[in-house]
């Protein structure tokens, strides 16, 4: 019975990852688009 429970925590903290993980994404890459936009927009200017 204590091996469900563990089992049952790590599945919650590896949500938890999980999510924090998908939050960081989501705000990296747009502001990873604009930099590399405007590096770009500096190389062919």
């Amino acid at each position: 019975m204590g091996n469900d429970m563990s089992s049952a925590n790590d599945i919650k903290a590896a949500e938890a990852t999980y999510n924090s993980f998908i939050g960081l994404i989501k705000v990296a890459v747009p502001v990873l688009a604009i930099i590399t936009i405007v590096v770009v927009k500096l190389i062919s200017s």
